[in-house]
This record gives C-alpha cells, structure tokens and sequence, in this order.
C-alpha cells in the first residue's frame, strides 16, 4: 500500500510542501494585524492543544486549495446518487454504487465507534495506487465515486471515508481531512481526523486500528478541511 519509489515520494513531498507553503502564506494574509506566522504562535503560546498538538488558523476560503474546491464541487452530485442507491437498491446502476450501498446499509444500525471502524476498515481494502498510475498526473484527489472505481493513494480513502460517515450521521464539523508529513518515511500523508467530546480519532489507510491522535507523534499536520473550513497548522 505504501511502497513508493524515491522519484514519486520526492514528488509527492514536494507537492506537500510547495501547497502547504501556499496554505499559510493565504492564511496569514487573511490574519487580521497579523505580521507574520511567527507573531501568530507567540501570541498562541501554550495553545498547541489542537489536532496532533499543533496550533491551528482557520479561513472560510477554499483558494489555496483547489484540489479539494473540486472534489466538493464534483461530489455534490455523484453522492447524491450514490446515496440514492444507498436508500433503494432499485437505484443501483454501478458497481460503484453497490459498494456504497453496501457499506452504508451494514453499518448504519450500528453505534459510532463501530461505524468508524468499518468504514475504515471497508475502504482500505481497496489497494494504493498512484495519481500518476491512475490519472497520468503528479497529484489528483478523487471523488468517492471515483476512488471505488480506480482505487487512488492516501488523500483518496480519506475523502471516500469523510463522505460514507457524513451519509451514517456524522456532521461535518466533527471531520476533518488532515494533509501532512511523516517524519518518519519523509513524505506527504493524509488521515481523516474525527472529532469526539474529548479526543480527537485518526482514520489511517494504512492501520485499521483507530488511534487517539495524541499517539502519532511522528505526523506534522500541514493543512485540514471540511466541507466549509480549511485550517493551517503549525507546531
């Protein structure tokens, strides 16, 4: 699921970096008074209680992040069909949609922890390939539809994962798809952040174990969004 060549983690680094870099410099722009990120973290000194212990900048701007601007545009109405095949099998056409339906309809009876679980578990069956394999670029976020139909890398699950949870009750502002870097394997990742009363869960295509987020020491969150926010963070 994981295992890259050095040219394509280099790219994909790369890619994080370079959009990352592009994220914060949107947000501290839109930072009222603000001189720099620098003078944000001083002034949030002993804040980096957030998402993977970080201090975080929230903006209702999806510019820096076109990517996902069009992935939300594009799911609008492949979900609704999707959701549609959900509720009646009737309204099955695709393999796809029957994929939905059938992790929607075996987990929507069950409590939230066990729906987290089996949506995680369900969508990393789906094996990791390349944006470059599938789509002949460097990088390319995939609807859900279109992740169930050619599999895709690891912002792909996250987002087929926030869209089926978002369809079994979980609101959109307890999610959030989280872009970063592990410090261990030096490249870019992606992981759906799930918010509860008092913890934060990670959903990871590459454990099926669900851990409270305090336990990934080694992800540096670089950006996060949901369908109406984006947040930039920084350590």
């Amino acid at each position: 699921m994981t295992h890259l060549k050095p040219l394509q983690i280099i790219k994909k680094a790369v890619f994080i970096t370079a959009l990352a870099s592009v994220f914060l410099n949107t947000v501290s722009i839109e930072a009222a008074h603000a001189q720099s990120l620098g003078d944000l973290a001083k002034a949030a000194k002993g804040k980096g209680t957030a998402l993977f212990r970080t201090v975080e900048f929230r903006s209702k701007s999806f510019k820096a992040l076109p990517q996902w601007a069009r992935v939300l545009k594009k799911s609008k109405a492949e979900v609704k069909l999707l959701n549609a095949c959900a509720n009646n099998a009737a309204s099955c056409k695709t393999p796809q949609q029957k994929s939905w339906r059938k992790i929607i309809q075996s987990a929507k009876s069950m409590s939230r922890r066990q729906k987290l679980d089996t949506v995680n578990k369900f969508f990393n069956r789906w094996p990791y390939k390349l944006d470059s394999e599938v789509y002949g670029v460097s990088e390319y976020w995939a609807s859900p539809n279109q992740f169930m139909r050619t599999s895709g890398d690891c912002e792909d699950y996250s987002i087929a994962k926030f869209y089926a949870l978002k369809q079994l009750g979980f609101r959109d502002n307890e999610m959030r798809i989280v872009i970063l870097k592990d410090s261990i394997r030096g490249i870019g990742h992606a992981v759906l952040a799930i918010y509860e009363k008092n913890d934060i869960l990670i959903l990871d295509s590459l454990s099926n174990l669900i851990l409270t987020h305090t336990k990934y020491r080694h992800y540096i969150p670089q950006y996060s969004m949901n369908s109406t926010t984006r947040w930039a963070h920084i350590k």
